[in-house]
């Protein structure tokens, strides 16, 4: 399987592995569910680990020297979506992965967004979604607010 997977992105655009690694963060919470669900405590924290892992790769990879201040946004979501996560699988609570879920797939269909067209935003720069205080509040519900600036992705 890992073959498969490996090979399905070859020739991806490093916009497209981003959505990529989006996409895994949104399937690994999902077997979290599934495993709250049957009560499988191990389950649930081996997939945690799993999306945790994946986002403190794109953490460590964002270049907030270059980026400027939407980089540090994006910063914040990952920061405040990692500390979400952690207490969505402290408490067991699909709800709260749930709401995870929603924030990780607005910041992931703004990258999306970019995959299709290279010059959303202008010259190949994306308006990073900045729902780091919505995250910490609870209050994704709704689209991220887009920042003025662009960032190179």
């Amino acid at each position: 399987m890992g073959d498969y997977r490996e090979h399905a992105l070859d020739g991806a655009s490093a916009v497209e592995l981003v959505v990529a690694l989006y996409d895994g963060i949104i399937r690994f919470l999902y077997a979290a569910i599934a495993a709250v669900e049957l009560g499988d405590a191990d389950g649930r924290r081996a997939a945690v680990k799993r999306a945790l892992d994946i986002i403190i790769h794109l953490q460590a990879r964002l270049r907030v020297d270059v980026g400027g201040r939407p980089a540090e946004s994006l910063s914040d979501f990952y920061a405040a979506i990692f500390a979400e996560i952690l207490q969505a699988s402290q408490a067991a609570s699909k709800a709260k992965f749930q709401h995870a879920i929603e924030c990780v797939r607005n910041v992931r269909d703004a990258w999306r967004e970019v995959a299709r067209d290279p010059n959303a935003g202008g010259e190949g720069r994306l308006a990073i979604p900045v729902p780091a205080a919505s995250v910490a509040e609870g209050a994704m519900g709704a689209a991220p607010a887009r920042t003025g600036s662009n960032w190179t992705a």
